[in-house]
């Protein structure tokens, strides 16, 4: 069993509250994710974010493919930490934490992706070709969503990393 993790750090000068407010909404995930995926919540809306919340999605990850997409928040501790985990779709495995921390002149924002691809030895060889770059491309993006919509803090370098666990 291969098991991927992907890493993501960026720093912004904007409150734990403003950074919390905004990621801590799921209405705010189709605003950092590219258009062409075509990203709908379908349902988990309802109400603030809490553990145990459903929430799904219909994605189109790739062209001419389109997938639903089922996650749970599974921990919260408001203003610092989430964890959100599939349920249902295209990952055999998707834990996704995001953490939140007070620096000098604003927040760090913190992504740690652990993730397993299906069909096996296929889903090991589709990792570097087309699941690895989709993604680069998809956090990349988000990166660049986020420095427009809160700017930088020039003292910390922004990270993305993928490795193998």
């Amino acid at each position: 069993m291969k098991l991927y993790q992907l890493y993501s750090k960026q720093a912004f000068p904007i409150t734990q509250k403003t950074a919390w407010d905004f990621l801590s909404n799921p209405d705010n995930l189709k605003v950092i994710t590219p258009d062409h995926m075509g990203f709908t919540i379908l349902s988990g809306l309802d109400r603030p974010m809490y553990s145990g919340q459903i929430i799904q999605y219909e994605v189109s990850p790739f062209r001419g493919y389109s997938t639903r997409w089922v996650t749970e928040i599974t921990h919260v501790k408001e203003g610092e930490y989430f964890v959100d985990e599939q349920r249902f779709g295209p990952y055999a495995l998707w834990h996704h934490k995001h953490f939140i921390k007070v620096v000098d002149g604003g927040v760090e924002m913190e992504d740690i992706i652990d993730y397993k691809l299906p069909l096996g030895i296929l889903g090991q060889l589709a990792h570097p070709i087309l699941v690895k770059k989709q993604l680069k491309q998809i956090f990349s993006y988000r990166e660049e969503k986020l420095l427009s919509l809160f700017g930088s803090l020039d003292t910390h370098q922004k990270i993305l990393e993928f490795k193998s666990i």
